[in-house]
């Protein structure tokens, strides 16, 4: 019977795509056929162009955050040709295809600079309206990867927009090859005083921790980070392709007598997990916990990989399902099981590869979705005549009525 659930869910997912496919619940806030930046000048940017950086081929929206009337977007230099790595969006759209305008200025986005940015994949804001930035370090990691700075987590004050923090993480902790991807950050009361952030290592499968309280790190190992055989073989509007993405997805559920989960799941898997946060939040435990990592429930099926996801404050998580051009959805109160997933918007022309995720603090709370189109990217087949990357909105409320994940 269990050889049965992944073809089953596969089936099952097929049968509710087609029927929520329709109603379409999401809105797109801004699309790009491809990523322009605010230049100081014409002048400004006519001299990137001919100098080689700025090649608007090889520029890639990648995360997004929110946080009041503005949103976010990281764009990682992965190719050679990325200005500015970090912008600023407004959330009320006046244009279809806005130029990202570099935060906190131009001044932070010299490569090499390892005080300013390097290359930003994703960030997490705390409630106190602080945005946590992962800075992968490293630059044209899709061409001839060069390792420039040390991975390094930045705080910047989204009330005076400035940086108030810069956190490199330490080489122990940093595995040869290691790809630091993701990170949510944890806290625990009204000032943000007691925050700890979850950093994820997709190819090297370590969870890293954070303490701001006194500016230290550990780092986890276990076999639940590891990516699945054949989970790591994708197919994708026709595109084949193989990664073996290890942790990557992480979303915090809701606080129970003092302590909350932790849900996981590695890139290419289809596999829940989940640990609570107060083992990861005791550096003690890091060599004794290894019972602690606890599978969630079923398997989602083999088309059933997801990179990010996130819990709004009803306790429903939502997810990306990156081979299904989807988001998924799940209610925290009732077992993972295939039954109790469901799919809230199907599009398979607006959400070719769902990459980041983000439910943001506002009352009613918004889900930010960036889809991008990464395997096209990779593999150098962006088509600049067509729409390639959208900023998306969704409403959650909304989103599960007439679902599994329905309260």
């Amino acid at each position: 019977m269990m050889l049965l659930i992944p073809l089953f869910f596969v089936v099952y997912l097929a049968t509710h795509v087609n029927s929520y496919g329709q109603q379409d619940p999401l809105g797109t806030l801004y699309r790009w056929r491809q990523i322009d930046f605010a230049f100081p000048t014409a002048r400004h940017r006519q001299l990137f162009l001919q100098n080689g950086q700025f090649n608007q081929i090889n520029v890639i929206p990648l995360g997004v955050e929110r946080w009041k009337d503005r949103l976010f977007v990281s764009t990682p230099r992965w190719k050679r040709g990325v200005p500015a790595t970090l912008s600023a969006l407004p959330v009320s759209a006046q244009e279809e295809s806005p130029l990202l305008a570099p935060f906190p200025s131009w001044d932070w986005h010299t490569a090499g600079n390892c005080t300013g940015f390097t290359s930003i994949f994703r960030m997490s804001i705390d409630h106190c309206g602080v945005m946590w930035a992962l800075d992968s370090g490293q630059v044209e990691a899709f061409e001839t990867p060069r390792q420039l700075c040390p991975p390094t987590l930045f705080a910047i004050n989204l009330e005076t927009d400035t940086v108030i923090g810069r956190f490199p993480i330490p080489s122990e902790f940093v595995l040869q090859n290691s790809l630091i991807t993701n990170l949510v950050v944890d806290t625990r009361d009204a000032q943000c005083k007691d925050l700890h952030v979850y950093i994820a290592d997709a190819w090297r499968f370590g969870l890293i921790v954070f303490r701001e309280s006194d500016e230290s790190f550990w780092r986890f190992s276990h076999y639940t980070f590891y990516p699945e055989p054949l989970l790591s073989n994708y197919t994708l509007h026709g595109l084949n392709y193989q990664w073996s993405d290890g942790l990557f997805g992480m979303s915090l559920g809701q606080m129970n007598r003092g302590d909350r989960p932790l849900y996981y799941h590695s890139m290419s898997s289809s596999l829940e997990f989940v640990v609570q946060t107060s083992v990861i939040r005791n550096p003690s435990r890091v060599n004794n916990a290894v019972d602690e990592f606890k599978l969630l429930g079923e398997s989602r099926g083999l088309k059933g990989q997801v990179s990010a996801s996130a819990i709004d404050r009803n306790g429903v998580m939502f997810f990306n399902l990156i081979s299904l051009d989807s988001i998924g959805c799940w209610n925290s109160r009732k077992p993972y099981e295939i039954e109790n997933l469901d799919i809230v918007a199907q599009n398979n022309n607006t959400l070719v590869f769902p990459n980041d995720l983000r439910i943001d603090h506002e009352v009613p709370q918004i889900i930010w979705i960036i889809t991008n189109r990464l395997p096209m990217y990779q593999f150098n087949l962006i088509d600049p005549n067509q729409y390639n990357y959208r900023l998306m909105y969704l409403e959650p409320n909304t989103a599960i009525q007439n679902t599994a994940c329905q309260n």
